[in-house]
C-alpha cells in the first residue's frame, strides 16, 4: 500500500471519528418545535497544530481544555407545559444559568436553593459553582413548571 495514501486515509479516518464524536456528544435541542428551547454553550480556546507522521506513528491528538464556565440557556416560550431539558456538568464547575421567559415568574434551582426573577424582556442569570452532586430541578416556581433538570456528576 502506498505510504502517502495510508497516511491520508489515517488522517481522514481520524477526522471522521472526531466529527462523529462531536455530532453525537454536542449538547443541543433536537425538538425544535417545542415550547421550550435550550442550549448549552461552552467557550474554549483552540489551536491548530500541524505535525508530520510516519507510517508507524498515529497522528498526535490532544484533548481540549474544558471551559471555565458552563453556560446553560433556557428559553420559555409560553405557559404550556414545556419539554424538560436535561443538562449535565461535572462537580466543581462554574455554571451560568440564563433563563428568558414570556412568563413573569421566579426561577428556582432546587437543591442549591437559588432563585431569580424573570419576566418578558428581562432574562435572569443565576451563576454558581456546582458543588453538590445529584439531580436538581429548575422550575418556574409560581407556575410550578419544571423547565430543566441539572445533573451534577462527581
Amino acid at each position: 500500500m502506498n505510504p502517502q495514501f495510508r497516511t491520508a486515509a489515517l488522517i481522514a479516518a481520524s477526522l471522521g471519528l472526531l466529527l462523529s464524536l462531536f455530532l453525537v456528544l454536542r449538547p443541543g435541542n433536537d425538538d425544535e418545535g417545542a415550547a421550550t428551547t435550550t442550549s448549552v454553550e461552552t467557550t474554549t480556546a483552540s489551536a491548530t497544530t500541524t505535525s508530520a507522521t510516519t507510517e508507524t506513528e498515529p497522528p498526535a491528538t490532544t484533548a481540549p481544555k474544558p471551559p471555565d464556565v458552563v453556560t446553560i440557556r433556557i428559553n420559555v416560550a409560553s405557559d404550556t407545559a414545556p419539554t424538560v431539558q436535561r443538562f449535565s456538568v461535572t462537580q466543581g464547575r462554574q455554571v451560568e444559568l440564563i433563563v428568558t421567559s414570556e412568563i413573569a415568574d421566579e426561577v428556582h434551582v432546587h437543591g442549591y436553593d437559588l432563585m431569580g426573577d424573570v419576566a418578558p424582556g428581562m432574562p435572569v442569570t443565576i451563576a454558581f459553582k456546582a458543588t453538590a452532586p445529584g439531580r436538581f430541578e429548575i422550575e418556574l416556581e409560581e407556575h410550578k413548571l419544571q423547565i430543566g433538570e441539572l445533573e451534577v456528576r462527581p
